[in-house]
């Protein structure tokens, strides 16, 4: 007996497929983000019944990359790709209700021959998050996205600078620029860094430091050691973002960034919180 041919009409629809909208990826995103997902869900797809609002134009650009993001098959990436946009829309609101305006420079607008520049940035920003198994950085990512729709000083160029100088920090590295970026207001250890400690967590957050000199980040850069020389030892309290910092710290903001995390990133160098 011979089997006919499938067609796609005989295709049987899964449970998923029936489920897979925009509305619905971003509610996933509880698992992360919490149970504000729902909210955001309602103030991105009906925004009519929203207790808060963002601007249309932005709103607008979530949900199409909601939209199409909407049947990712790995249930995981899915959570994480919800969350993110939940949490721009978190920051979005609070951001118009301080009286910040959605920029009017052509950001939410097609451009020749391509996609609105937001469109573009919040599918690189979904992207980003779906990559980020320390699931903590995904908060400030969705930050990004708020931020920048209101920052007209921010071409996508830079806008893609930051999200990839995001992309290659870890949680402790984005904790580390915070409490540098809040120095002024929360003054840092003045007690030594050790060059060479013997516990691997403070030797990992020692090359974690290193790297964020290195990369240019934060000032002072390292300074290689000559034979017979001794320099002056390195102290949190001497750490300064540079240009390059200043645009993660900004655009991430990492002036949310929690105390603890701080904390927690100082107390695996070995220090004190001051």
């Amino acid at each position: 007996m011979q089997v006919a041919p499938g067609t796609d009409e005989d295709h049987r629809v899964t449970a998923s497929e029936q489920t897979a909208t925009g509305r619905d990826l971003i509610e996933a995103g509880d698992a992360v983000a919490g149970s504000m997902c729902r909210a955001a869900a309602t103030v991105v797809f009906e925004p009519g019944a929203a207790k808060v609002s963002v601007d249309p134009r932005f709103a607008g650009s979530l949900r199409t990359v909601a939209d199409e993001a909407a049947a990712l098959p790995v249930p995981r990436e899915r959570v994480r790709a919800g969350a993110v946009l939940a949490f721009a829309v978190e920051y979005a609101a609070t951001l118009r209700g301080n009286g910040r305006t959605a920029r009017s420079d052509g950001w939410f607008d097609p451009r020749p021959g391509g996609r609105p520049a937001a469109d573009e940035l919040a599918e690189a920003v979904v992207a980003a998050a779906r990559r980020s198994t320390e699931e903590r950085r995904v908060r400030h990512l969705g930050y990004l996205l708020a931020e920048v729709g209101v920052s007209p000083d921010v071409d996508p160029e830079l806008a893609g600078r930051a999200l990839r100088l995001a992309g290659s920090l870890s949680w402790r590295q984005l904790a580390l620029l915070a409490g540098v970026g809040r120095r002024d207001r929360v003054p840092l250890p003045m007690a030594p860094l050790e060059d060479e400690p013997r516990a691997w967590t403070t030797w990992g957050a020692r090359e974690d430091v290193t790297d964020l000199q290195a990369a240019g980040l934060l000032a002072p850069s390292p300074v290689p050691a000559r034979p017979g020389a001794t320099l002056p030892r390195l102290r949190a309290a001497d750490l300064r973002l540079t240009r390059r910092g200043v645009l993660v710290h900004r655009l991430l903001v990492l002036d949310l960034l929690h105390d603890d995390a701080v904390a927690a990133a100082l107390a695996d160098l070995g220090l004190p919180r001051s």
